[in-house]
């Protein structure tokens, strides 16, 4: 706020003068510096002992600047200059609230001989006055004190008494009231409404007018920017414009603290580290903190989705896509930003943030899969610690700890700690998927990675089956803990390429466009005799998409999504997670880009209306559309269940699957207990239960299906009812 505040005044073109005794960082360039002592040479810096605020010393300080300073106006570093502050007169201050009572000395300019600076510098002479203004019961109180000897220092006395209190005082005092100018030329916000440059700028605009030359911005905002916006502007908000206008990044600078309450981005000035190139974030509760990280470092950062018993999510969890997009609302690029669904998604990072987690809320013990992959020799873990949750015994193994703060919450304190791991935490990187994969490489295969995908290229012969997967589907689902299809394709003595995505990506990352690119332009495609691109779902999508790379290669798609764009796509209300990503460029829209393969068979649910209408738009002449009612968007599984998948994909991958193969296979599905409980109540919803009745007749003569009988028996018992009879 202050670099803002100070910077407007540089960009009005009006000569702004910064008085301090130490020396301040990020002041705006323009700004001129002068020492303090020129005006008070003092190491008595009074404040409000109630409010710890050095705001008393300030009230002083500006009083004699004006003496010793003739045509000088004094502003706060929360005054925004609005327009050019050039008056008729000396005297500058302005009415706080309506009614013409309440001055504020947020903005003062006053002539040297000005009779009401000379009442307010000897007022201010002495530190134990009785200030007139204030109640007459503390008033009564300050007196009753001085007689006993025992005067009330003004640091002791109520906020103010030497700053709007006493300049309202002898303003009316001296029939001055005349003088000073309306509320809205400094302060049309006033306090109570501080919180409206929070809001649309319509809003705040509305409440300016021509008179308005200074904004009063309020400091005591910076205590609910760092409490409930992140110490940054909300994103809209006129404070969002005015930082935009005049070039500041919060993110830079985000507030830290305010009095004595440190802010969760004020935490980087406890970091001792000099470099950090990955901040994560456990459980997602230092959003703050991970764009402040940023904004010193520029490290990306990793989210940690993890429950509160430490176990992945297998879907990203609600808060990543809203941790997500307040990182990217406040400017850091997506694809900086990683979630972890797995142990092996898992980085080791510089700086580790579990902010009323694990140690405080949760079981510190649920943290010890997960501590060991993200901790290295010298990084550094914020986290809070209630007493009595064993989480210091926990952290000694790990490194030492240092305190940050302690508070105390329902009664019980809690302590923000640093541990700085010592030691490097040993780390089975024989089972990651960089040591599997590279193995499965061989010598005369490859493995390539980025931060948030894989290529594993496994030769056999010169059929080559490009397959699409997500890591962590393949390390915590699958027991051979590998890409989709291996075992399958390496049966057949096919070659295998398979991408791998560290997370529900659709993978967007230009570096895998790229090594497509790379991989056609090298002629890599071209050792083989038959290519084929093999995915489903979010594979499915990927495989119709990147067959652009190798034109005439076959691609076999099962439930693909044909984009996730939402100017082609609205009605698409799954993966929201994924919304925000860049569907353009060449490999951006699979319907359009599945133009240049030979083949490309689809497998889908036509009863899937999302399926079904990604389906719908691959319309080219190229396109085999294979229908399996009923079977739902898991229609892999399903096939795999009815034991028909085996088949039906040989046959696709090969190039001799027909539309009779399939469906003469898909007949296997009248056994498959899915399919017949979907028939069933699709019956029941159409309004026809006689239809109901003859399918699950049809199922329960020839085996069993729990769910149909006991439909069954409720139709039975709803005929048996007696009916009621029209009187």
């Amino acid at each position: 706020m202050e670099q803002l505040c100070l910077k407007s005044f540089v960009d009005q073109g009006q000569e702004i003068t910064l008085f301090s005794y130490d020396d301040i960082p990020n002041v705006p360039q323009g700004v001129i510096r002068r020492d303090g002592r020129e005006v008070l040479d003092t190491d008595n810096f009074l404040k409000y002992e109630k409010k710890d605020s050095f705001a008393l010393f300030a009230d002083l300080f500006r009083l004699h600047m004006l003496a010793r300073n003739p045509g000088m106006i004094w502003v706060d570093t929360d005054v925004y200059c609005l327009r050019p502050m050039t008056y008729d007169t000396p005297d500058v201050l302005g009415f706080e609230l309506p009614g013409g009572q309440r001055v504020n000395n947020a903005v003062l300019g006053l002539a040297p001989d000005s009779p009401l600076l000379a009442a307010m510098l000897d007022y201010t002479a002495d530190p134990f006055a009785i200030p007139p203004f204030v109640r007459p019961k503390l008033r009564d109180e300050f007196a009753t004190a001085k007689a006993a000897s025992q005067p009330v220092h003004v640091s002791q006395q109520p906020w103010g008494v030497w700053g709007p209190m006493m300049v309202t005082h002898f303003v009316h005092h001296l029939k001055l009231a005349a003088k000073v100018l309306p509320q809205e030329a400094f302060y049309p916000i006033a306090f109570p409404d501080r919180q409206r440059f929070f809001k649309p700028v319509a809003e705040v605009e509305a409440m300016l007018s021509p008179q308005t030359t200074a904004l009063h911005l309020w400091a005591s905002n910076k205590r609910e920017l760092g409490l409930r916006y992140m110490g940054l502007p909300p994103k809209g908000s006129y404070l969002d414009m005015l930082v935009t206008k005049h070039g500041i990044s919060p993110s830079a600078a985000p507030i830290k603290r305010r009095g004595n309450r440190v802010f969760e981005a004020g935490l980087i000035d406890h970091v001792g580290l000099e470099d950090v190139r990955l901040f994560t974030d456990i459980g997602g509760t230092a959003q703050s903190f991970a764009i402040a990280a940023h904004g010193k470092w520029d490290c990306d950062i990793q989210l940690v989705d993890i429950d509160h018993r430490g176990r992945f999510a297998p879907h990203p969890s609600k808060w990543v896509a809203v941790y997500t997009k307040a990182l990217i609302g406040h400017g850091i690029d997506p694809k900086r930003i990683s979630r972890a669904g797995s142990q092996n998604a898992l980085r080791p990072a510089q700086l580790v943030a579990n902010l009323n987690g694990f140690g405080d809320i949760n079981k510190i013990k649920h943290l010890e899969t997960v501590l060991p992959r993200l901790l290295d020799h010298g990084s550094q873990l914020v986290i809070d610690i209630r007493k009595g949750s064993g989480a210091f015994p926990f952290l000694k193994e790990f490194g030492t700890t240092n305190t940050v703060s302690t508070t105390e919450v329902d009664g019980v304190p809690v302590v923000r700690t640093i541990l700085t791991a010592d030691k490097i935490v040993a780390r089975d990187d024989e089972s990651s998927w960089s040591a599997i994969a590279t193995t499965l490489a061989g010598k005369d295969g490859f493995f390539r990675e980025s931060r948030e995908h894989s290529f594993l290229f496994t030769p056999r012969s010169d059929t080559l089956v490009v397959t699409f997967d997500n890591v962590e589907l393949a390390m915590e689902k699958r027991d051979d803990r590998r890409p989709w299809g291996y075992s399958f394709i390496e049966k057949q003595g096919w070659s295998m390429l398979g991408v791998m995505a560290n997370g529900w990506t659709w993978y967007r990352d230009p570096w895998v466009a790229a090594q497509f690119d790379d991989l056609r332009d090298s002629g890599f495609f071209a050792r083989f005799r038959r290519v084929v691109f093999y995915g489903a779902s979010m594979g499915g999508y990927a495989a119709a998409a990147f067959v652009a790379a190798c034109p005439g290669a076959d691609a076999v798609i099962i439930s693909p999504q044909s984009t996730l764009d939402r100017s082609v796509v609205p009605w698409e209300t799954r993966y929201k997670t994924a919304w925000d990503h860049d569907f353009s460029g060449p490999y951006g829209d699979a319907a359009t880009a599945s133009h240049a393969a030979g083949t490309v068979t689809l497998l889908y649910d036509p009863y899937e209306e999302l399926d079904a209408g990604h389906a719908a738009r691959f319309t080219g002449p190229n396109v085999l559309k294979l229908r399996a009612p009923l079977l739902g968007h898991r229609l892999g599984s399903s096939l795999q269940q009815m034991g028909i998948l085996a088949p039906v994909t040989l046959g696709a991958l090969n190039g001799t699957l027909t539309e009779a193969d399939f469906y003469r296979l898909l007949r296997q599905r009248k056994t498959f207990s899915r399919y017949q409980k979907e028939l069933f109540d699709r019956a029941l919803g159409m309004g026809r239960p006689a239809l109901a009745r003859k399918v699950g007749r049809w199922v329960l003569t020839r085996g069993d299906n729990r769910h149909i009988r006991r439909e069954m028996l409720a139709l039975d018992q709803a005929a048996a009812a007696p009916k009621a009879v029209p009187a």
